[in-house]
């Protein structure tokens, strides 16, 4: 059991494919995590709002403490979907009033992920799992390009290259492209039918567009042709983005996200790749601490 005294911080980073959870004590140690759902708040408010105070709870479990003294720790959630202010704003009232915590900070995962890979340095960052984003962090101020979801953005992504994927795919059936042992595999998934890949993306989040881009990654390793192209069109677009953010040729960059490092490669003659100083939950936990010093007069 987790002495409560220990208890300042909680952590919280929310996606797509998933939430973490961390509580830690007011050096940043992260003492426990939990796992749970979704949660883009964006593509599904209420469920995201659900596997998140569920989360939380498994959380307050696992740390042995009476919920009462969670509720005093600071909070910051990084959560995909949070990018304006009147949905962090809306996430943080449904957490005071269904959980009791006091201090509670809501931004987009942007500002976790960057938080967690770069910690205070300075530096460049790609960061692509379901959804997708580069930043750059410099004097302590990040700038982004990218991250505005998945129906305009989010480009070199799991979920975008599972929906270019099934677009290829499409093509080559109506014989505008040709076919490639990726695209007649990915048909022959959906039975031969088309239609069936219509009414696949009626509903289709874009976890649900992201299990499609292992095998893309896999196909492109095997050299088939879709397969390289749309690697290689998510490697031009990262690449555009960085060069927007001031990145010079032979500079460090970072690379997070379940999709991210697959796209090292394609970088290795342009960049320096640098591994994360740490998770976007612990980016979390960080502007926790940052927070919780400000309102403390202790800031640096």
């Amino acid at each position: 059991m987790i002495e409560s005294r220990d208890i300042n911080l909680i952590g919280v980073d929310g996606g797509g494919t998933g939430c973490r959870v961390a509580i830690a004590d007011s050096h940043q140690t992260v003492l426990t995590v939990a796992e749970g759902g979704r949660a883009n708040v964006t593509n599904d408010f209420d469920r995201a709002l659900r596997n998140l105070r569920e989360t939380l709870e498994i959380a307050a479990q696992k740390s042995g403490l009476d919920h009462a003294r969670l509720t005093t720790a600071t909070v910051h959630l990084g959560l995909a979907g949070a990018d304006t202010h009147d949905t962090a704003a809306r996430v943080a009232s449904a957490l005071k009033g269904a959980l009791g915590f006091d201090h509670v900070t809501v931004t987009d995962d942007r500002a976790t992920t960057v938080a967690g890979a770069l910690g205070g340095d300075d530096g460049f960052l790609a960061a692509v799992g379901t959804g997708s984003f580069v930043a750059s962090r410099r004097d302590g101020q990040n700038t982004f390009v990218g991250g505005y979801g998945l129906q305009v953005s989010d480009q070199a992504s799991a979920a975008w290259l599972g929906r270019r994927l099934l677009e290829e795919t499409l093509l080559a059936h109506d014989a505008i492209r040709s076919h490639t042992n990726l695209t007649h595999a990915i048909l022959a998934r959906f039975g031969e039918d088309p239609d069936d890949i219509v009414a696949f993306s009626v509903d289709a989040s874009p976890a649900d567009y992201g299990k499609l881009a292992p095998d893309v990654v896999a196909a492109a390793e095997a050299g088939d042709a879709v397969g390289s192209a749309l690697m290689q069109e998510g490697h031009a677009y990262l690449k555009a983005g960085l060069a927007r953010l001031g990145f010079n040729p032979g500079e460090e960059l970072c690379l997070t996200g379940g999709v991210g490092r697959q796209y090292a490669r394609y970088f290795a003659d342009t960049a320096i790749i640098v591994e994360p100083q740490g998770s976007a939950v612990a980016g979390a936990v960080r502007l926790a601490a940052m927070a919780a010093q400000q309102r403390a007069g202790t800031a640096p």
